[in-house]
């Protein structure tokens, strides 16, 4: 069965709310050719413009320079109830990087707010999907997923992690069987469907019936050993797929915001195998869908443990209690990213994000003298786990 990167997917459902945003702008960009001065930020849709186009998603090598993009904010162990939205920015275009204020940004579509008091809804129409993404990024650790999953033809439930450059580790669910999930990842954006990483996982339960929860983990290993992705579709049931030893370990290993989804697979204008390996065109008229304006899957609720919470994963370094921010310097002289990942570096508290709003932290400019050393890109070991109706840690 073939899968999908999120990522490439993205464009049925974010298409709709940003083209205006990139027509109003009108340059498009990628890696040869990055965004001129005067729009220095290629947004994750590959369009320049100035503003929110430099915070979450901004890809730095199709910028105007690297640090045209705002540093990534810096992961902080939590747990979100999504009963409570306090920490929910639902209005995406007054995001200011602020992620002091704000735990998670509601990128596109719709959320309502579950019958059964069980969190939020996020909701598919004609009009498009729905994206919820968090304002930091994760660099190793375990997230934490309690959701109910979408159960329609077409309509596609995923969880995942996504970087700057296109790393990408996928949790996905596409229709039926409802006791089936697919896990993947993608490298720095690069699709190779006859090299496929991806599995499928059976497990007993119901996930759209069901409020269950799904762990992905990833933790750092140690210099030039092999990655090793494995995937349990119980707890004591453990899979594995390795990759063999290369110079470059070719894993998702750059910082990373989460990303939880509904979109539309299922369309005529989808490739066919697209629409195969969603279940099926989506039926507009399904009892469901009419009698509620939309599909729909559920978020509970999502944890994260920070691996480098407190503890750099370099060999010696801590990270100080001001740091707060990711931003990348380059690849090296072989265009290869640097120790299995692209070289990252850290941005202090005062030069991220202060208490004075949009001005500061949007406007803040460039002064980035007081950079840490680089964190470790190294290799990584992870994990999906899916946890029926029970929670349970793979760590």
């Amino acid at each position: 069965m073939r899968r999908f990167s999120v990522a490439a997917a993205a464009a049925l459902l974010v298409g709709l709310a940003s083209a205006p945003l990139a027509l109003a702008q009108g340059i498009t960009c990628n890696s040869t050719v990055p965004c001129p001065e005067r729009a220095p930020c290629c947004s994750e849709y590959g369009f320049c413009g100035t503003g929110h186009f430099c915070l979450g998603g901004c890809q730095p090598f199709s910028s105007n320079k690297p640090t045209s993009c705002k540093p990534n904010p810096v992961c902080k162990s939590s747990t979100t109830d999504f009963n409570d939205l306090g920490r929910v920015l639902l209005n995406a275009t007054q995001y200011n990087g602020n992620a002091s204020k704000w735990d998670w940004v509601l990128e596109k579509g719709t959320l309502v707010a579950d019958p059964s008091g069980n969190g939020q809804r996020l909701t598919l129409t004609q009009n498009g999907g729905t994206l919820l993404s968090s304002t930091r990024y994760v660099h190793y650790g375990q997230i934490d997923f309690t959701m109910q999953t979408s159960k329609w033809a077409g309509v596609v439930t995923a969880a995942i992690t996504m970087s700057d450059v296109k790393d990408e580790i996928d949790i996905e669910f596409a229709s039926t069987p409802t006791n089936q999930v697919q896990s993947n990842y993608f490298f720095l954006g690069q699709i190779n469907y006859t090299d496929n990483k991806g599995a499928t996982h059976n497990f007993s339960g119901n996930s759209f019936s069901e409020m269950n929860t799904y762990t992905q983990g990833q933790h750092p290993v140690a210099r030039r050993y092999p990655v090793v992705s494995t995937v349990t579709s119980r707890p004591e049931t453990m899979l594995g797929t390795h990759q063999p030893l290369t110079p470059v370990s070719k894993y998702p290993s750059t910082p990373s915001r989460i990303q939880i989804s509904i979109w539309p697979a299922g369309l005529p204008s989808s490739p066919k195998g697209t629409v195969e390996w969603a279940g099926g065109l989506i039926d507009w008229n399904d009892p469901d869908y009419v009698a509620n304006g939309y599909f729909w899957n559920t978020v509970k609720s999502v944890s994260i443990s920070c691996a480098d919470e407190g503890v750099d994963n370099t060999d010696s370094s801590t990270l100080q209690p001001d740091t707060v921010g990711y931003t990348y310097t380059g690849n090296d002289t072989s265009d290869t990213p640097v120790s299995g990942g692209l070289e990252c570096r850290r941005l202090t508290y005062k030069q991220m994000v202060t208490t004075t709003n949009h001005s500061t932290v949007l406007g803040s400019g460039g002064a980035r003298s007081a950079l840490a050393a680089p964190i470790s890109l190294i290799g990584v070991t992870a994990a999906v786990g899916i946890i029926p109706a029970l929670t349970w840690s793979l760590f």
